[in-house]
């Protein structure tokens, strides 16, 4: 039976000692929207008492344990199963994430221009002030061989140029996934595909879920007269050589999933040892 949801919007940041950033997101966010927004503190973990501050300061936020490290989606799925029925809407960001005046007012508004829209992203720059790549194709085989191999050495490739369309393509528009940095989703799309796959610990887990949203009917909307600053790596800078073996596993789970059977295996065996290479290579 189908869930039924109000049109209450709820916030869920998955937090793990998020540190000073966790006030600039909640202070921003207040002047994002002029409708009343519940958050949920997804923690998986934290020893900074950030989230727990954060909550007893705030009386529309609200820590939820998520009883150990799930990763973000894993974090993330626990957060949305922690609202009622009243939030149709759900946010799902990064805590490191400051957002514009009326940008998430402005995710709303798009979401009525795009009956079918699942999820809306806005426009992400970083603290240099340079755009983000937060509204891509879903990488075909070749285009991810392409992007992987030569996206450092020659950044100008036209496989990386085509996979990170949204630097250049700053228009709204369908897109093949939007980053799971910070994005606006409708309830009842995130409950047709069973939300992230939790199998993905870090990276992947919203390519994955744009890619099966787009196979269930709905659009991923890119928004860039919404903005956001994303200040990116606060909380996995202390474990950077983790996250690159973190990023290798999720891509080639991603690229497995969707290349099964006997006749690609020797494709996967290769896009495994190329994988592994990479991160030797990246990690030495």
């Amino acid at each position: 039976m189908t869930e039924t949801y109000g049109a209450e919007i709820a916030v869920v940041t998955v937090t793990y000692s998020p540190g000073e950033t966790m006030d600039r997101f909640l202070d921003t966010l207040e002047k994002a929207t002029a409708r009343p927004v519940h958050v949920i503190l997804a923690d998986n973990g934290s020893t900074d008492g950030a989230p727990e501050a954060a909550a007893e300061a705030r009386a529309n936020v609200e820590l939820v344990r998520t009883g150990g490290n799930l990763g973000y989606g894993g974090g993330a799925n626990r957060g949305v199963a922690a609202l009622d029925s009243s939030y149709g809407w759900v946010v799902i960001s990064n805590p490191d994430v400051e957002w514009e005046p009326g940008s998430l007012d402005e995710l709303i508004a798009a979401a009525d221009r795009w009956p079918r829209g699942g999820t809306f992203g806005p426009l992400i720059t970083e603290p240099s002030g340079a755009v983000y790549p937060s509204a891509r194709e879903v990488p075909s085989l070749g285009k991810g061989i392409g992007h992987g191999v030569l996206g450092k050495v020659w950044p100008g490739n036209p496989w990386t140029r085509a996979y990170k369309q949204s630097v250049s393509d700053v228009r709204e528009r369908v897109a093949g996934w939007l980053s799971g940095s910070c994005f606006l989703i409708r309830r009842e799309a995130f409950d047709s595909v069973d939300g992230f796959d939790s199998r993905y610990f870090m990276y992947f887990e919203d390519v994955d879920l744009g890619e099966r949203l787009g196979r269930a009917g709905w659009q991923n909307v890119y928004v860039p007269s919404a903005k956001v600053m994303h200040v990116q790596g606060v909380s996995t800078a202390k474990a950077s050589t983790r996250m690159l073996a973190a990023h290798h596993e999720s891509a080639y789970r991603f690229i497995a999933d969707r290349h099964q059977g006997p006749l690609w295996a020797p494709v996967r065996t290769v896009i495994k040892a190329g994988l592994a290479l990479r991160l030797k290579m990246e990690t030495r």
